[in-house]
């Protein structure tokens, strides 16, 4: 991308950045960490804004600060400046909104393949030539209960599900409430509608007001984890970065719904944002995708490693 020498061209791009990075929700601009002092590494005056899924928001920083200091373990990468990291955390539908209003981002981490993918399509039919879509993980989903324990179910199907959401509820004369991302916006969103229309309870549980939609997934598990509601549909992701208990949730087998393969595109010329791409498909990188309840991926640039 860009940018024009009018004032007058930029000042709405930078004004669309400003109002989507909050501090206090999961749409929040985080800096990266600085480089410590008493290093040899180059500083890059360079920044570079990353687009990221809601769900990213617990391994993200842990992948950029791997980065930031991947030369301390790589000699070959002393003389390579990093940049400084700005990122914005939001649905992918909504960070993909803003990306084609102009919104000045160097790279887009989506929780889908399909808003990657259209913006390159986007991009060719524009005879713009952009980097290829790259997969950079694979997303998992479970269920989630803040204030009840789960663990002795073993299978989540038609008729545990029936249990947990309308015969329990119907005996007790309570209202249960459910939330999941906004399936229009949010891929895990999408694939937890999916799975509940696969199981053949969703028509009942929308029919009823019982599904609570929650704008991205960072909300959907906000509203679990503080009881607004009895269960959500939630990243394993989040769950393991804030050390919930094994017994308040359960993993959804990932064939049970459709996969949520995630894609990266870089949308801008910036030579550190292709770089950063790289590093995310590198095996350190997928490690602490791993380690972070994903699914592992294939690097399609497993060579990058001594490339840097």
């Amino acid at each position: 991308m860009k940018t024009s020498l009018k004032l007058i061209a930029t000042l709405p791009a930078l004004l669309l950045l400003a109002s989507c990075s909050g501090t206090n929700s999961p749409e929040k601009t985080d800096a990266a960490p600085q480089a410590d002092s008493n290093t040899n590494k180059a500083q890059s005056s360079e920044v570079m804004r990353i687009a990221a899924a809601a769900n990213l928001a617990g391994v993200l920083p842990a992948v950029i600060d791997a980065y930031q200091s991947e030369e301390a373990h790589n000699p070959d990468a002393v003389s390579t400046p990093k940049p400084k990291i700005e990122v914005t955390y939001a649905s992918s539908g909504k960070l993909f909104a803003q990306i084609n209003s102009g919104a000045p981002y160097d790279l887009f981490l989506s929780a889908d393949q399909d808003f990657p993918a259209k913006y390159a399509q986007q991009q060719a039919a524009a005879n713009v030539t952009v980097q290829p879509p790259f997969t950079y993980a694979r997303g998992q989903l479970a269920l989630y209960s803040s204030n009840q324990d789960i663990s002795t179910i073993k299978t989540l199907d038609t008729a545990s599900l029936q249990q947990l959401f309308i015969t329990q509820p119907n005996q007790s004369k309570t209202p249960i409430k459910i939330t999941l991302a906004n399936p229009e916006l949010a891929p895990y969103g999408a694939s937890a509608k999916a799975f509940l229309q696969q199981q053949g309870i969703y028509d009942s549980l929308n029919g009823n007001k019982t599904i609570i939609q929650a704008e991205n997934i960072g909300q959907a598990f906000q509203y679990a984890h503080t009881a607004s509601t009895d269960y959500g549909f939630v990243a394993l992701s989040q769950l393991i970065s804030a050390k919930v208990s094994p017994s308040n949730y359960l993993i959804l087998q990932p064939g049970s719904y459709p996969a949520i393969l995630q894609d990266g595109i870089v949308v801008s010329d910036s030579a550190a944002a292709i770089d950063f791409s790289h590093y995310l498909q590198s095996k350190p990188a997928q490690k602490l995708f791993a380690d972070a309840g994903y699914l592992p991926v294939k690097a399609d640039h497993a060579a990058s490693d001594s490339a840097k």
